[in-house]
């Protein structure tokens, strides 16, 4: 699918009417086992990295390119080989690959087509794979659909809060998170709208289950960088909670952030008494969130962040609340559309009609209004520098349903696995696409497969926006490592860490420019922080090598690896 093709979203008011009925709510939507698009390469050379050069377009091996005998290069074989041999790098598996972009001869490797776990590194194809069938202007869609007639004011029916896969409606992105809804209410207000006599529908039927994956670690399921998937998400699918003591000894007083958002909740604790302190407890995530204990009369607040079991459900009830503090009654309550069945949407061939006060004829449900996200090339900053797991799988659905008409975690590993192997010319032996995240360790994939898309990415016609993604060395907002060495504000790379496993996989340029495609994966390691020593040691040695390059040129600012800094967390661990 080419950048001008039907994967691009075409959803603006007004426009939507004239669109063909196989285009639902901006996605081309294939029927179901239909066969991949063409997946043709593209020749068009990458407005990326400009001053690097490229890689054979044949397949990367670490046992296929012979090592020069340069002697610069033998110095550094042997100082990685070192450094391999002592201490973090003794332990574990290790499987590393670094070739320079413009000799295309491999500087140095260490298991180079060992099948492993890449940890968040796989958030590079996913990277890959999005800018490819969507294109970096693709935009989210989320629509507040309507269903029945107005009277007098009136909405005789319901809302429907329709999403196709943003996950980008958080105050990460926006200047708050209740944002879009405060907008819809404005549009409903314009239209007259006073009443909403019916209830409030989220509906998240666009993707298909499941929302997790079952080889993700269940220990981490509580926690926001394993928020479920959805294709109606809302603030990242985390409710905060912040708990008070009761009056009179009765039970704690429990508030949520967004405020009254409406999640499966059992308040077993009590204030006052003896007993086990409070405890916010929940064993499954799909599970009411339980609390549990004593507070104490006059202790301090007690906050916990914690994923939603129900996300459409979930961002409906915010909804509900932000009608009615904007002025809109809703006489009926908030919740999920339980399946595709149930829905009004998902799986009719219909069009979204055009924003307007009048109900389109023959048709029960109609356009209230549209809110899209920022385009994919924000989306990927998220992804790959903040290591966004939600972001990651969300584009991994909506590329499954882009490409095969299946927006699901299979569907879409199915479809970036075509990409991979069909574009990139990646080998299928040891390549493994669970998730998009890399949350679950069972992914595979070899340090020579991520060499292999860094050489195809600085070809792309999208390069420049995969670049811009990565995190740089040395900068404090993004990639903190490194600081003050050889790699800082010149290694750009994306990490990668769960348990027993870390990763870094980029480009990183010598001492006289020439650029180095590099992939350090290690499994089975006691400490993934004590293998990132090792990694950044790797780096710098990297950016410290030394031999002549044909295209060195006087250092430029502007040839630096592009990207404009992004405010991180200080995640790195997925």
């Amino acid at each position: 699918m080419n950048p001008t093709g039907p994967g691009r979203i075409l959803l603006r008011s007004g426009l939507l009417s004239t669109l063909p009925a196989l285009v639902l709510l901006g996605f081309w939507i294939s029927p179901a086992g239909a066969p991949p698009p063409d997946l043709a390469p593209k020749a068009t050379p990458s407005d990326g990295l400009a001053t690097y050069a490229s890689a054979p377009a044949e397949a990367v091996s670490a046992t296929s390119v012979s090592s020069t005998s340069d002697e610069s290069v033998r110095a550094l074989q042997n100082e990685l080989t070192r450094l391999l041999g002592t201490g973090a790098g003794r332990q574990g598996q290790w499987g590393i690959l670094a070739t320079s972009a413009s000799r295309a001869d491999t500087l140095f490797a260490r298991n180079g087509d060992a099948s492993l776990a890449p940890a968040s590194n796989q958030k590079l194809f996913t990277s890959a794979g999005a800018l490819y069938h969507m294109g970096p202007d693709f935009r989210f869609a989320t629509f507040l659909l309507a269903r029945g007639e107005i009277r007098n004011g009136v909405l005789e029916g319901d809302l429907i809060l329709y999403g196709t896969g943003d996950p980008s409606m958080a105050d990460r992105l926006l200047d708050s998170a209740e944002e879009p809804f405060v907008r819809f209410a404005q549009e409903l207000k314009s239209q007259g709208i006073h009443t909403v006599r019916g209830n409030i529908l989220g509906d998240g039927t666009f993707f298909d289950g499941p929302s997790r994956r079952d080889s993700w670690n269940p220990r981490d399921l509580n926690d926001w960088f394993a928020a479920p998937i959805s294709a109606l998400s809302f603030n990242e699918n985390l409710v905060t909670l912040r708990i008070q003591p009761g009056a009179g000894g009765g039970p704690p007083r429990v508030l949520t952030q967004p405020a009254e958002a409406v999640v499966p909740l059992e308040n077993q604790g009590r204030t006052g008494g003896s007993g086990q302190a409070l405890m916010v407890v929940r064993d499954d995530p799909d599970d009411p969130i339980q609390i549990r204990g004593v507070m104490r009369p006059g202790q301090a607040d007690v906050w916990r962040r914690i994923t939603v079991s129900d996300p459409p459900s979930f961002a409906a009830s915010v909804l509900h609340r932000v009608l009615r503090d904007e002025g809109i009654r809703v006489t009926g309550t908030s919740r999920a559309v339980p399946n595709r069945d149930a829905s009004a949407v998902t799986g009719r061939q219909m069009v979204a009609p055009a924003i307007t006060q009048d109900r389109p004829a023959g048709q029960d449900t109609w356009t209230v209004a549209i809110h899209h996200s920022p385009p994919l090339s924000q989306l990927l900053e998220v992804v790959n520098k903040r290591s966004h797991n939600l972001h990651a799988d969300a584009i991994l659905f909506a590329l499954g349903r882009i490409a095969r008409g299946d927006g699901s975690f299979d569907g879409g590993g199915q479809a970036l696995s075509d990409y991979l192997t069909g574009v990139v010319g990646m080998p299928e032996e040891g390549l493994h696409i669970v998730d998009g995240s890399g949350l679950s360790r069972l992914n595979r994939a070899r340090p020579s497969h991520f060499v292999q898309l860094l050489a195809h990415m600085d070809r792309d016609p999208h390069g420049h926006v995969f670049w811009t993604s990565l995190p740089e060395a040395g900068n404090q907002r993004e990639l903190r490592r490194m600081y003050r060495s050889a790699a800082a504000g010149n290694l750009r790379a994306k990490t990668g860490t769960i348990h027993r496993v870390s990763a870094l996989s980029g480009v990183v340029r010598s001492t006289e420019g020439e650029p180095i495609y590099f992939s350090i994966m290690a499994n089975d390691v006691p400490s993934p922080w004590a293998a990132k020593q090792v990694e950044d040691r790797i780096g710098i040695q990297l950016a410290s090598f030394s031999r002549p390059y044909p295209g060195a040129v006087e250092p430029d600012p502007a040839d630096a690896l592009p990207g404009e800094p992004t405010t991180v967390t200080a995640q790195e661990q997925q």
